[in-house]
């Protein structure tokens, strides 16, 4: 799990790099978010403006969108059932949706997909952005950057998003638990496989922690 993710400091730099280029500026607070709350694609994808509660400071997660191959737009469960859950959100997160909402293009028509009407994204036929969008807006963003520094950033995807972030907040000490809640795994096993870079100084470090507490 952990190699999928990249450090912060690439991390860092991807989106420092975003939020300064002319094109791909617009792509910043959504790839923010994805960074910042581990959620997946298909879920965040699937985030209509009523799953934005700023008072509470959550988002709610219980439906995720999808696009078939015949091109067809569905509403699905989570991928677990875990998945359906609320997402706490940081200040700067609610600071993206925010804009995400404010900046949203009025459509013509609002394109309602399952009776859910209201998602945040939507591509130039004003119908709902999927993963492949973000997957390919990230494609063309990494490829944009390795043109342009010496060092080189790795592939970097909605996933790898979502591993970085499961894998930053184990590094800091989030408990297992809350993280299994936050990242909607049906399993804690696959939380705690973001656990396994721990070394022996982690691991003082955090008894000192505890026979301190």
């Amino acid at each position: 799990m952990t190699r999928e993710a990249i450090s912060r400091k690439q991390e860092r730099d991807l989106l420092k790099f975003i939020k300064e280029d002319k094109h791909f500026s617009g792509y910043y607070d959504g790839i923010y978010i994805l960074f910042h709350t581990g959620l997946r694609i298909s879920e965040f994808c699937g985030l209509t403006i009523q799953d934005i509660a700023f008072e509470e400071m959550r988002i709610k997660v219980d439906h995720q969108l999808q696009r078939t191959s015949q091109m067809e737009y569905v509403i699905q469960q989570p991928k677990t059932e875990s998945g359906t859950r609320y997402v706490p959100m940081t200040e700067e997160v609610a600071s993206c949706f925010r804009r995400i909402i404010a900046n949203r293009a009025i459509p013509k028509t609002e394109p309602m997909v399952d009776g859910y009407v209201g998602f945040l994204f939507l591509d130039k036929n004003d119908m709902p952005m999927v993963a492949l969008h973000w997957e390919k807006y990230l494609e063309h963003i990494v490829q944009k950057y390795n043109k342009i520094y010496r060092i080189q950033m790795p592939k970097v995807t909605p996933h790898v998003c979502r591993h970085t972030f499961c894998s930053n907040m184990a590094k800091s000490g989030m408990n297992p638990k809350a993280l299994q809640h936050i990242m909607g795994h049906a399993d804690i096993s696959v939380t705690l496989n973001t656990y396994t870079h721990v070394k022996f100084d982690d691991a003082k470090d955090e008894l000192l922690r505890v026979a301190n507490a």
